[in-house]
């Protein structure tokens, strides 16, 4: 799990042994059943997590209980409720597995004290921070100006892999069609 993190790191910033150590230091790790939670709606957020295996489900239910996935998140890729994360503030979004799954995860406070003490990581986080808002970015301008069919297309190619490990649902869901609209678009 080691050698995970710190490629994943190492893509951006380079470590030393003795800075790895010292950056692992700040992370707990985290082992998660399917449909265990991680996040849930109107409850303290105290982490941020970099997923190692497994692939989860970041998701809002409305007032009407109707359920809206803003993300999934897979092996190599970090996530949390940052409104809730980052503001100390009660969870807006709901955050469980659809794997089981094993992260690594850091507290505010801790990741705080890394980037002060050891200025890469301050630069990794800012790179990680930039590239999760470019793709928020793009997600939204999809669900604005692109139809249903070219959304799945853009589905497909960013993301290949999912297509078999998330249930057709829940991609509808993510897409904003319905379920039956997909299957139309899947034949």
């Amino acid at each position: 799990m080691e050698a995970i993190l710190r490629q994943h790191i190492e893509k951006i910033v380079l470590l030393t042994d003795d800075e790895f150590l010292f950056v692992l230091s700040h992370f707990s790790i985290g082992k998660y059943k399917k449909h265990q939670y991680l996040v849930q709606q109107d409850n303290p957020v105290p982490y941020v997590h970099f997923v190692v295996k497994g692939l989860l489900k970041s998701y809002y239910i409305d007032h009407s209980g109707k359920s809206h996935i803003l993300q999934f998140a897979m092996e190599d890729w970090w996530v949390t409720d940052s409104h809730g994360f980052y503001n100390n503030q009660n969870a807006t979004l709901n955050i469980d597995c659809l794997e089981d799954a094993q992260t690594y995860y850091i507290t505010l406070e801790k990741r705080q004290k890394l980037c002060a003490e050891l200025q890469k990581m301050e630069f990794f986080f800012l790179q990680k921070m930039t590239a999760g808002n470019i793709a928020l970015q793009s997600r939204i301008l999809s669900l604005m100006s692109k139809n249903s069919e070219e959304r799945y297309a853009q589905f497909i190619q960013l993301y290949p892999d999912l297509i078999h490990r998330i249930p057709k649902t829940l991609i509808a869901s993510y897409l904003g069609i319905s379920r039956e609209t997909l299957s139309r678009l899947t034949h």
